[in-house]
C-alpha cells in the first residue's frame, strides 16, 4: 500500500467506468490525489498520440464543474477525507511539480497509444508508476463522448454515471454547454 497515490482524467462526465479507475487506484494507496487534465484552455495542448482530447468539443464542462462530479462521486463512497482533487496540467510536465505531489506513485490504465506515451513520459521524469491494468482498446469500456451523445440525443444515460453526476448534470448551464449553446459563466455547477 503506498501512502499517497496520484490518479488522473479529464472526466468530462464522469462515468462508472471511470468510477472503477479511481477506486481501483484508491485501494492501492492510504490517501489519492485525483487530477482533473485539460483544467482550462491554457493547460490544454495537442498531443498526436491523441488528437481529439484537446479539442472544445470533448472538453464541455469547466474545471470547476468536474472537480465536483469527482468530489461529489466519491464522497458518495465514503471517500471524502481520503481524497484531494487538483489540476494535472498533463501536456505540460514541466508544471507537474506546482500541483501534484512528486513523491507520489502514479497510477495509469493503458489502453492505447496515449497511455503508453504517458508512462514513458512519467518514468522518464522518475516517477513511480503502477499501471493498474493494461487492455486492448476495444475493452475500454464506456466512454464519456458516448454518452454526451446520448444525453444529446434524449437518449437514457443516467445509469452510465454515478447517482452524484447525473444530480449535477440537471443543473441548466451544463446542458447548455453539452448543447453548444452556453460558454462557461456565470452559472456553473454549485458547490
Amino acid at each position: 500500500m503506498h501512502k499517497i497515490g496520484v490518479i488522473h482524467g479529464r472526466f468530462q462526465l464522469l462515468h462508472n467506468d471511470h468510477m472503477k479507475y479511481l477506486l481501483a487506484g484508491k485501494e492501492h494507496c492510504e490517501h489519492l490525489v485525483v487530477g482533473i487534465t485539460n483544467p482550462d484552455p491554457t493547460l490544454t495542448r495537442a498531443d498526436p498520440a491523441d488528437p481529439a482530447r484537446s479539442s472544445r468539443e470533448a472538453n464541455p464542462f469547466t474545471y470547476f464543474e468536474r472537480y465536483c462530479m469527482v468530489r461529489d462521486a466519491l464522497a458518495d463512497e465514503g471517500l471524502r477525507d481520503e481524497i484531494s482533487i487538483v489540476p494535472f496540467p498533463i501536456n505540460f510536465p514541466e508544471l507537474y511539480h506546482y500541483y501534484l505531489p512528486m513523491q507520489a506513485t502514479f497510477f495509469l490504465t493503458i489502453y492505447d497509444n496515449w497511455g503508453e506515451k504517458k508512462l514513458k513520459m512519467f518514468n522518464s521524469m522518475g516517477l513511480a508508476t503502477e499501471i493498474l491494468w493494461r487492455r486492448p482498446l476495444g475493452q475500454k469500456g464506456l466512454s464519456a463522448t458516448a454518452i454526451r451523445h446520448k444525453m444529446l440525443n434524449g437518449e437514457l444515460w443516467e445509469n452510465l454515471v454515478p447517482a452524484a453526476v447525473a444530480r449535477l448534470m440537471k443543473n441548466s448551464a451544463m446542458q447548455k454547454r453539452l448543447q453548444g449553446t452556453a460558454a462557461p459563466g456565470k452559472e456553473q455547477a454549485a458547490p
